[in-house]
């Protein structure tokens, strides 16, 4: 977090000055470990098996957050007979299909209901099929002795860290968790999120100020770009997108995605409201609110897929925004040989990017596996603004929208994202406007009428966010509770609803810390209603009363009959503690006074998962894709369920890659690269590509420091100059010695100072509920000198 996320690091270095213990876990020695009071090397890919023995400690040593764990969590709910764990199949749960690679997951569900309804609760939490019973037996193999075994971390270390964890957490105190794309990037990333949640609803640290599990993301608005998304499968505000077939309509598709307890309850009223920004006045009630409008996913259409799509010859146009997937993806040569089988590729970007010159400059016609003239692809590259030369809004890990003014104006023709595709929009709609294509009318009936300003005519950014806000008969709206299922209503983003309340770009608020609450409402605007922590209605006990006086958040004010406290409560105002939900009630009415987890359809905070995922209820451990080392607890060495690509340009590594490799990012340097290799301060603080090995390797393979090095693996060879350090510790792992080689992600073949990509060296294998690569475990060679050019 200090390397990558300095300026918010700033705030974790008040906590210690005020008496907060930090604990960096991580396979490097960074400068996050220098200012934390613990490090513990941890071999890359064995999260689970750490924090799965962390679990079983809680539990063995019965620490556990008993009240909370009884009233918020679903610990007390009884499982299907039919349901079998890990630990009954030897690395797989019941309902999965070998052929396929994919669980039916019928019988992850509770008895006698489906994932929607209350199920059959066991409060004494001894019944066998209860969650809180099939939790502790998952979890009872993963043992300190295990994560020695498994992570390299020795007992005594991770005592330390158990006791340091639960001695803060309960009543009185409350225990963060912070993590990045060293847990996202993996098979099992998001396994990895789910062992978190685990371990801090036991512990009663969610919902609560000062617990929670932190997500830094690595740009501004990543957390922006998930809300109103850039991703296949959903639409704004997390609604998932229709698919082909199983939704011909919009009272089958909210039939789908409508959950009948909690606010996904009403889906309906956030899918008509979207539905209205997007067409206006030609979506009614009697067309189904345009619904017929909406694209359908017919599959996997993610980034991966995609360039497969474009080597196949299926995807023949691309556009590329910000993005540089010729070094900045898993395997940069099944990237650019994707780019290079295009018609034709747009990219806009600040720098002439890698991406837009890879049928140039790229390994591929160094090597001669690729000739420029052969290359059929005609790039387009448009200059892009920076966020300093536009207005517009981030949205932070904290789900906070923060404001930018422009500061100065862009260069040249550089344009801002919103003039480009506005003004493409308004073109492509001015061709079509005389056909009479049915095909063309989604695009055609679009609201597009945004105002603009200036010579080059831009688009008023915050006209968007008015627009993404919603609106009603009276004007702009205030909350999300006021989105209608009647076509009165129409809102870009349901989460986002409230940031333009009053006409007011609530976004741009900035009062000073010192004029406010340590909650800050008034500095900028964060989803949903402006509320700084979710789920905080978990701060009170069942009564309503905080948990503790020192950590109150929200609280039930019995004579004023309301929620109130520090916080915006994340629950119904004037809903008491003692409300119990009359049969048949929907929606948030379906939720009683104590289910603080409102967008769950019980409640509650999921120690078991009945739905929602597909490679398990419950975390596993299981090995990277590619490991020098077999999975001791189970015959399944890898995620059953993970998604791979056969190419003969991403083939996989077998054990003549004997040594693990990660990638991470330096302080210096951005991403792949292109804000910040071309400047030379940066250029001059980091000015080459390297890799990090330990004294120990260098011994075995001959390596010296400042030297080169070439690094292998089935996809590539590249090279790097050598840091010799005791930063990256070899580590015993299942009974012989692990090295493990550290390389940063940030060089191309542009710029100030240039180098071979690391992620050259990454197979193609993906998590597959999200589609992520994993990026931070996998295997290599290393041998010294430099590669073969030419």
């Amino acid at each position: 977090m200090a390397e990558c996320h300095p300026v918010g690091f700033q705030w974790v270095m008040e906590a210690k000055a005020r008496g907060a213990k930090i604990i960096h876990i991580d396979p490097r020695y960074t400068r996050t470990s220098a200012l934390a009071h613990r490090h513990v090397p941890v071999r890359a890919g064995s999260d689970i098996a750490f924090l799965g023995a962390l679990i079983n400690y809680v539990l063995d040593n019965e620490k556990d957050f008993r009240e909370y764990v009884l009233a918020y969590t679903n610990a007390a709910a009884i499982l299907r007979e039919d349901f079998r764990d890990t630990e009954d199949l030897d690395g797989l749960f019941s309902g999965f299909d070998p052929e396929r690679r994919h669980y039916e997951t019928d019988s992850w569900a509770y008895e006698d209901a489906g994932a929607g309804i209350k199920p059959k609760l066991d409060e004494t939490l001894t019944h066998p099929r209860c969650v809180y019973q099939v939790v502790k037996r998952h979890f009872a193999r993963y043992t300190p002795e295990l994560v020695q075994d498994v992570c390299g971390v020795p007992p005594a270390l991770f005592h330390e860290v158990a006791e340091s964890i639960t001695a803060n957490s309960g009543r009185e105190r409350t225990t963060a968790w912070v993590y990045s794309v060293g847990w996202t990037q993996h098979t099992v990333g998001v396994q990895y999120i789910r062992t978190a949640s685990i371990l801090q609803a036991l512990l009663g640290n969610i919902g609560r100020p000062g617990g929670g599990i932190l997500a830094l993301r690595g740009h501004a608005s990543i957390q922006g770009s998930t809300d109103i998304p850039t991703l296949f499968n959903l639409l704004p505000g997390y609604l998932p997108m229709p698919a082909a077939h199983r939704h011909p309509d919009l009272d089958s598709f909210v039939a789908a995605a409508e959950g009948r307890a909690g606010f996904w309850g009403n889906t309906r009223s956030y899918v008509v409201s979207l539905l209205k920004a997007y067409w206006g006045a030609h979506a009614q009630a009697g067309n189904d609110f345009r619904f017929d409008h909406l694209p359908r996913v017919t599959g996997d259409h993610g980034t991966y897929t995609t360039v497969m799509n474009q080597i196949s010859g299926e995807c023949k146009g691309y556009f590329l925004v910000g993005e540089n997937p010729a070094i900045g993806s898993a395997n940069g040569k099944l990237q650019r040989l994707g780019l290079a089988n295009l018609d034709w590729l747009v990219v806009r970007d600040l720098q002439m990017i890698e991406s837009a010159t890879f049928w140039r400059n790229g390994p591929e016609i160094e090597s001669g596996e690729l000739r420029t003239e052969e290359i059929g692809t005609e790039v387009f590259f448009l200059p892009a603004a920076a966020h300093t030369e536009k207005d517009g809004c981030f949205t932070n890990t904290q789900r906070l929208l923060q404001w930018h003014h422009k500061a100065v104006e862009p260069p040249g023709d550089a344009r801002s994202d919103l003039w480009f595709y506005y003004h493409l929009g308004r073109i492509i709609r001015e061709k079509l406007a005389g056909g009479h294509d049915p095909r063309d009318l989604p695009i055609k009936e679009l609201t597009w009428n945004y105002p603009t300003e200036g010579a080059i005519a831009e688009p008023s950014a915050e006209s968007v966010l008015a627009e993404i806000n919603g609106s009603g008969p009276d004007g702009p709206l205030s909350a999300y509770t006021e989105l209608a299922d009647d076509g009165s209503t129409a809102c870009g983003c349901w989460i986002y609803c409230g940031v333009h309340a009053g006409g007011h770009n609530h976004a741009a608020n900035r009062r000073p810390g010192s004029a406010q609450s340590w909650v800050a409402p008034g500095w900028a605007w964060a989803w949903p209603a402006n509320r700084r922590i979710l789920y905080n209605r978990a701060s009170a006990d069942p009564d309503g009363k905080p948990w503790s006086e020192r950590k109150r958040c929200v609280w039930w004010d019995a004579d004023r009959g309301e929620w109130t406290g520090e916080d915006v409560p994340d629950f119904e105002p004037g809903k008491p503690p003692d409300y119990r939900p009359p049969e048949g009630a929907r929606a948030q009415e379906a939720l009683s006074g104590i289910d603080p987890f409102i967008m769950q359809s019980d409640g509650k905070a999921w120690l078991f998962a009945p739905a929602g995922l597909v490679d398990g209820p419950l975390p596993a451990h299981y090995e990277p894709f590619e490991s020098p080392v077999d999975n001791p607890l189970y015959r399944a060495q890898v995620n059953p369920a993970r998604q791979t690509y056969e190419h003969p340009a991403n083939r996989y590594n077998d054990e003549r890659y004997p040594f693990v490799f990660t990638t991470y990012r330096l302080t210096e340097h951005h991403t792949a690269g292109g804000m910040s290799r071309t400047l030379p301060v940066l250029s001059e603080l980091q000015p080459e590509f390297f890799c990090e090995v330990s004294p120990e390797l260098a011994a075995e393979r001959g390596l010296e420091h400042g030297g080169w090095a070439t690094i292998v693996s089935a996809r590539a060879a590249i090279e790097a100059r050598v840091l010799v350090t005791s930063r990256v510790k070899p580590l015993r792992v299942r009974g012989k010695t692990v090295h493990q080689i550290g390389i940063p992600y940030h060089w191309g073949r542009n710029g100030l100072s240039t180098g071979d990509s690391a992620n050259d060296l990454l197979s193609v294998v993906l998590d597959p509920n999200v589609h992520i690569q994993e990026a931070k475990a996998a295997t290599c060679d290393i041998r010294p000198g430099r590669r073969v050019h030419g």
